[in-house]
């Protein structure tokens, strides 16, 4: 069963974003790098910010991470969330992957108990009709 109800909206692809969510389709979260000079970014971006390279790589990112910042939601932004609030939206950051940060949902703990540098792991949300989004967990749950 999916952290959100079916009704949610999807997330709809550009076409920089296309690959990041086909690999998360695929239950392999990946960052797009640069294949010039290996710059990481998140979200994906045609070009290179640092030497301006159109040409790219994507790298596994580890199952761990760290909670960067995060808020607290208490009021919906939409209908299909309201049974599930309050929920707590995080910025990770991956400490093996300097640069690189995802916002994403922090689910199986209190809010209350959600605390910066707070170590998290990757699971996999199936939504439905082929589409994983990543989701965060405290390491402990």
């Amino acid at each position: 069963m999916s952290y959100f109800p079916a009704d949610m909206p999807r997330p709809e692809p550009t076409m920089d974003e296309a690959r990041f969510w086909d690999y998360c389709s695929k239950r392999s979260l990946r960052f797009q790098s640069c294949a010039h000079c290996g710059t990481l970014r998140h979200p994906p971006i045609a070009m290179c910010y640092r030497c301006h390279s159109c040409e790219t790589d994507y790298v596994e990112a580890p199952t761990e991470a760290e909670v960067y910042s995060y808020t607290v939601v208490h009021h919906a932004s939409h209908p299909a969330v309201a049974m599930r609030l309050p929920y707590v939206v995080a910025i990770v950051e991956f400490p093996k992957m300097p640069g690189v940060r995802l916002i994403t949902n922090l689910t199986d703990i209190d809010a209350g108990g959600v605390k910066i540098g707070l170590r998290c792991s990757l699971w996999w949300d199936d939504i439905g009709e082929g589409m994983f989004i990543p989701r965060f967990r405290p390491v402990d749950a």
